[in-house]
C-alpha cells in the first residue's frame, strides 16, 4: 500500500533556528489508534481460539500500540495485517479502503496442496465434456465405467440448494460418486445440507457448534430426494478448508463414504449474522471492515476443527511433478476404488 505523507512546509525560516528535535504528526495517527484500539479489543472479548493456540493476547497490545503510533497514513495497513496474522486463522481478514480482501495468513497445508490440484487434468479423464451449474459453484459429469464425479466450487449463497439436486438427479444410476472438495472452500451450513441430504435416509445430525461461548443448537439434517445408496469417495487435501471441511466431516460418517486424499487445512471458525454481537464482520471507527469469527464447530469426536482439519480415510498424495505431467493420483485412486466395489 502506497504510505501517504503529509508534509509540513516551513515557510519561516527562523522558527526552525536551534530546533534540534521536530516532530511532525503522523497522517489519521488518532484515526488509527482508534481502530488499533476496537481491533484489539474485539478480538479479546470474541474471538474463540486464544487459550487454544496458546496466544498472549494482552501482550500484544504494548508492541502493537507502539507501532501503530509510528504508523504514518497507510502505514497502519501494515500494522493491522501483522496484528491480525497472530491469530494464525485463515478465516481472519480485513477489507482495504478500496474494497480488496486481504487474508494475513494461510495454513501450511494449503500452500502444500494448492499446486496439487488442476481442473484440467482431472478434465483429461473424462470422454465427456463437464457440464458446469448456472451458478459456476459446481461442475459434474459420468466418467468411463459408469463413475459419477462432481466437483464443488463454493458453499456460498443459495447456489447448490438450488443445483444440487439436478446434479443427483443427473447421477443416480452410476456406480460410484466421486465428490471433490479439493480446494478451498466457505460458505454456509444450509448449502452443506444440501449436498449432504441426498445421501442419507434419516435424519442426521450436525457436529456441536458454539456462538461466544454457547453451544447453539441446530435441527438435524434432513433426507431428501433422491437418494444416493451407492459408494461415495470424497477427495480432500490441504486446500479443503471451512465450510468444505465441515461438509467432509458430516459426510464421513455416513457408512457409504470414504474419504481420500491428504488432511484439510483447519479452519473451523464461523460467526453468525442473525446475531449483531456475534457477527464476523466488524466495522473500525474509521469505517474499515475487520472479520473476525466468534464462534466454531468441533469434529464429531470432540476435536476442534481448526488447525485440526480432517484426516482422510486413505491417505493418497498428489505431486505437482505427477501434476504437471497430467496425473492425478488422488483421482485415479478413487475411481479404481469405486470399480472394484
Amino acid at each position: 500500500m502506497k504510505t501517504i505523507i503529509q508534509l509540513l512546509f516551513a515557510v519561516i525560516i527562523s522558527t526552525l533556528i536551534g530546533c534540534e528535535n521536530i516532530y511532525v504528526k503522523p497522517a489519521n495517527s488518532d484515526q488509527n489508534l482508534a481502530d488499533f484500539e476496537a481491533t484489539w479489543n474485539r478480538i479479546h472479548d470474541v474471538y474463540p481460539f486464544l487459550e487454544f493456540k496458546q496466544i498472549d493476547w494482552d501482550a500484544t497490545y504494548t508492541i502493537y500500540r507502539n507501532r501503530t503510533e509510528m504508523a504514518k497514513g497507510d502505514e497502519f495497513y501494515q500494522v493491522l495485517n501483522d496484528l491480525l496474522a497472530e491469530l494464525q486463522d485463515g478465516h481472519v481478514y480485513f477489507k482495504t479502503d478500496g474494497g480488496a480482501q486481504i487474508y494475513p495468513f494461510y495454513p501450511q497445508r494449503y500452500f502444500k496442496d494448492r499446486h496439487e490440484y488442476n481442473p484440467f487434468v482431472v478434465r483429461s479423464y473424462f470422454d465427456k465434456e463437464l457440464i458446469v451449474t448456472e451458478s459456476g459453484s459446481a461442475e459434474y459429469q459420468i466418467l468411463p465405467g459408469n463413475i459419477g464425479y462432481v466437483f464443488l466450487s463454493d458453499f456460498h449463497e443459495n447456489y447448490l440448494i438450488h443445483e444440487f439436486p439436478t446434479i443427483i438427479n443427473y447421477l443416480k444410476n452410476t456406480k460410484g460418486l466421486i465428490i471433490d472438495i479439493r480446494q478451498r472452500r466457505g460458505g454456509t451450513p444450509q448449502n452443506i445440507e444440501a449436498v449432504v441430504s441426498h445421501f442419507i435416509n434419516e435424519q442426521l445430525a450436525w457436529p456441536k457448534f458454539y456462538l461466544l461461548g454457547e453451544p447453539i443448537e441446530i435441527d438435524p439434517i434432513q433426507p431428501r430426494s433422491p437418494y444416493y445408496s451407492n459408494a461415495v469417495v470424497v477427495l480432500i487435501n490441504g486446500s479443503t478448508f471451512s465450510a468444505g471441511e465441515i461438509c467432509t466431516e458430516v459426510l464421513k460418517q455416513l457408512t457409504t463414504v470414504t474419504v481420500l486424499g491428504d488432511t484439510t487445512g483447519g479452519g473451523g471458525v464461523a460467526s453468525s449474522g442473525s446475531l449483531p454481537d456475534a457477527r464476523g464482520e466488524y466495522y473500525l471507527p474509521s469505517g474499515k471492515m475487520i472479520y473476525i469469527g466468534t464462534g466454531y464447530f468441533e469434529r464429531y469426536d470432540g476435536q476442534v476443527f481448526e488447525w485440526n482439519g480432517i484426516p482422510p480415510d486413505i491417505l493418497v498424495n498428489n505431486t505437482k511433478d505427477e501434476i504437471y505431467a497430467g496425473i492425478d493420483r488422488q483421482l485415479e485412486f478413487a475411481i479404481d476404488w469405486l470399480l472394484s466395489k
